[in-house]
């Protein structure tokens, strides 16, 4: 692909964003089709954010977010899509009349992941692990497939906030402080982007779950991912949740084009085979 002035400029941003194979996934998925764009990685702190969004709406940019910004973009785009407003994150970005469009296709991603793993049974309970945009997508899957969810984090502020939220838009939630029995976990922090991060919850506190999803994505999968499968839990990490949710993304920077999901899939399992 050569890039040149009319070349379109598609972004990811967060902090830390290296890890993001976005880019890997998007540019494949470019070149296939022999589209005239380029998708890149722009690490943002936050305090640089109204800038960076600022710049995005004047050049007509799009692109994706990740952590941390995913709440904080949904508040600053000048309109959202309706599953955007209710998720209250915004993980996909396009420019509209001069203002960002935010939409979330998170959610997308991870009903779709969710139903890899069998996770679709009208009641199942549910835990996730994080109180961020992905938990939030989680919440909103959890309210419209009508099962009951718990929230566990480190900052119990957090987590009753959360629950409050996620009770608000339809699904019964309560705070899981010690080991709890749950269907299905779902862990959508950060932890396992670094190989010495402690697991996002010890095997031990889910008693009784049969399904887990991991959001987080690594080469040769993640430490919970193994630690679940060990146990004969069935166990998924974030590469399909990132397709998904992916594709899309793809389809809404390039209305009328369908996304070429298999050659996305492709790219994205070669980058975790490195």
């Amino acid at each position: 692909m050569e890039i040149n002035a009319k070349t379109r400029l598609l972004t990811v941003i967060g902090d830390p964003v290296a890890h993001s194979l976005s880019p890997a996934m998007h540019n494949a998925a470019c070149r296939a089709l022999g589209l005239d764009a380029v998708y890149v990685a722009l690490q943002v702190p936050p305090p640089s954010l109204p800038v960076v969004l600022a710049m995005q709406a004047a050049i007509g940019g799009a692109g994706n977010v990740t952590v941390p910004h995913k709440e904080a973009v949904e508040r600053c785009v000048a309109r959202k899509t309706d599953v955007c407003a209710r998720v209250g994150a915004c993980n996909t970005f396009w420019t509209e009349d001069g203002g960002l469009v935010g939409d979330n296709t998170d959610v997308f991603g991870v009903a779709a992941a969710l139903d890899q793993i069998g996770a679709a049974q009208h009641g199942e309970r549910w835990l996730v692990v994080g109180t961020g945009g992905s938990a939030r997508a989680t919440a909103v899957t959890a309210a419209d497939r009508g099962a009951k969810l718990f929230v566990r984090s480190r900052d119990a502020s957090r987590a009753k906030a959360f629950a409050e939220w996620a009770t608000g838009i339809g699904v019964p939630t309560a705070v899981a402080n010690g080991p709890i029995e749950v269907d299905v976990a779902i862990n959508a922090t950060p932890l396992g982007l670094a190989g010495h991060d402690p697991l996002p919850i010890d095997v031990n506190h889910i008693p009784g779950v049969q399904r887990a999803l991991d959001l987080v994505y690594a080469p040769g999968e993640t430490r919970w991912v193994h630690a679940l499968r060990e146990r004969g839990i069935e166990a998924m990490d974030g590469r399909e949740m990132l397709v998904q949710q992916g594709a899309a993304a793809f389809e809404r920077f390039f209305p009328g084009t369908d996304a070429p999901t298999e050659v996305m899939r492709a790219a994205v399992q070669r980058a975790l085979r490195v």
